[in-house]
């Protein structure tokens, strides 16, 4: 799982109209063709970069994949040469890898000192993957992140559990972005056609134990050393036992250090100054009830005042941002997810400020990051996927105001967000809903297709409208 990755320096024009095209394209395939068992390894279309030759007279699964070709631990140390088989595959129990399990996982950290934050969705569709003569469906799970509030990566990670319960990695069809278009798709390969399965979690770990989540030598490769089984944990409520610790040697040679979580699954990774960490996991982190009524007015005030700041009606912006200052006061007085708790903090200041200022246009954006973390917090009660479709409307709105701004390359990577939470959503709606929305998708590629900024913020505005009105 190679994320953050560097797409190579290529700059691209600002704007890459073909690659949104290409983009809303890929996914919406990607997602239509996961479906059964027509989707094989061979139907697969979307683009990679080819896998090096192989090497002549050594094995991927023998030589060591760093670029020196040194570094790996002795064969003796892995436990993931043995041949797997896979009678159950999307029915995944590994603790530390509970990936059928969780609905929804939100991670936030820092990249190159940038806010990270990534959603990480399972989604109803399975993949059919040919590896060693055998067809073996896998889930697939959709990767999403964000660098400094704008998309940065998505991958489609697929993932299927063996009968001895260790949790294997089919592959993924990754999308890096730059200024809202996709550059490459660097470090996307399927097993069976660029390399072999790949072992992401054994069943029991040990420590000394050594496996490679990616092992294809000279393109994608990882070998990991688990380092402790018994690490106690700062979770988003509280303690956890029985954290896996792990080392992971890179193909450059480096070393990152990764934490898992029984419940979990991957939990914290830091290296080179950047970190990624969990934040919050449902249903891991569920609690019962409908959201409190602090919560719906921290997440309905903050798109009034988004509203109230494009009228320049400063008098209700300003109430409204009062009421929810004195509603989150009252809600973080309870226990709130630890990572979740100083960023709706500060986000909720950083709207105070906006609002204070009379700033139309740092008030709109401010009130879009309220109701972000506002809606993380009702994922703990409410459905993962209503509060995507909450998510859906939200990045409509960032896009009305990336169009006001004249920002066509956020507006770009806008579109293509939209595209993606699609996914999540639309297996919960009716027909008539799915029509609706995706007329309205089209309205909006076409306006910037054109580079209409002006219809686009229109259009966004119309699919606004048109997910007020969704039944699912």
């Amino acid at each position: 799982m190679q994320r953050r990755e560097d797409p190579g320096g290529r700059s691209g024009p600002t704007r890459l109209l073909a690659s949104i095209l290409l983009g809303i394209g890929l996914s919406v395939v990607l997602v239509a063709s996961a479906c059964g068992e027509a989707t094989t390894a061979g139907k697969d279309k979307s683009p990679r970069k080819p896998p090096p030759a192989a090497a002549p007279s050594t094995s991927a699964a023998q030589q060591c994949g760093t670029t020196s070709g040194t570094g790996c631990a002795p064969k003796s140390e892995r436990v993931d040469l043995a041949r797997s088989s896979f009678s159950d595959p999307t029915n995944v129990t590994n603790p530390l890898f509970p990936v059928s399990r969780q609905e929804s996982v939100l991670m936030v950290g820092q990249v190159d000192g940038k806010a990270f934050r990534t959603e990480v969705t399972l989604l109803p569709e399975t993949r059919i993957i040919e590896w060693q003569g055998r067809r073996v469906e896998t889930l697939v799970s959709q990767y999403a992140a964000y660098l400094d509030g704008r998309i940065h990566e998505v991958a489609y990670d697929f993932y299927a559990q063996a009968d001895d319960g260790s949790v294997w990695y089919f592959g993924e069809d990754v999308f890096n972005f730059k200024d809202g278009a996709i550059v490459d798709t660097h470090g996307t390969w399927i097993a069976g056609k660029d390399g072999p399965a790949a072992m992401i979690m054994p069943s029991d770990p040990k420590v000394g134990d050594v496996y490679r989540p990616e092992n294809i030598p000279g393109f994608v490769f990882e070998e990991v050393t688990v380092k402790d089984i018994r690490k106690t944990l700062d979770g988003p409520l509280g303690p956890i036992d029985g954290g896996l610790v792990i080392e992971e040697l890179h193909m450059d040679g480096t070393t990152e250090d990764k934490t898992f979580a029984p419940g979990y699954g991957e939990f914290y990774t830091a290296g080179g100054g950047d970190v990624e960490a969990l934040a919050l996991a449902v249903p891991t982190d569920a609690l019962s009830g409908p959201p409190p009524a602090e919560l719906r007015t921290l997440s309905g005030g903050a798109l009034d005042v988004f509203d109230a700041a494009r009228s320049r009606d400063w008098n209700a912006a300003t109430a409204t941002a009062e009421a929810m200052r004195g509603a989150w006061d009252s809600y973080r007085a309870g226990e709130v997810p630890r990572l979740v708790e100083p960023r709706m903090t500060d986000a909720l200041a950083a709207l105070a400020e906006a609002v204070n200022a009379r700033d139309a246009a740092q008030a709109q954006q401010a009130a879009i990051g309220a109701s972000q973390w506002s809606l993380d917090l009702r994922l703990q009660y409410q459905p993962a996927t209503e509060i995507d479709q909450a998510r859906f409307d939200l990045w409509a709105a960032q896009l009305v105001a990336d169009a006001s701004a004249g920002d066509a390359a956020a507006v770009n990577g806008d579109l293509f967000t939209l595209d993606y939470i699609r996914d999540r959503i639309l297996h919960t709606l009716p027909d008539d809903d799915v029509t609706r929305i995706n007329s309205a998708l089209e309205e909006l590629q076409t306006a910037v297709s054109d580079e209409d900024l002006p219809a686009a913020r229109s259009a966004a505005e119309h699919l606004r409208g048109a997910i007020r009105q969704l039944k699912g």
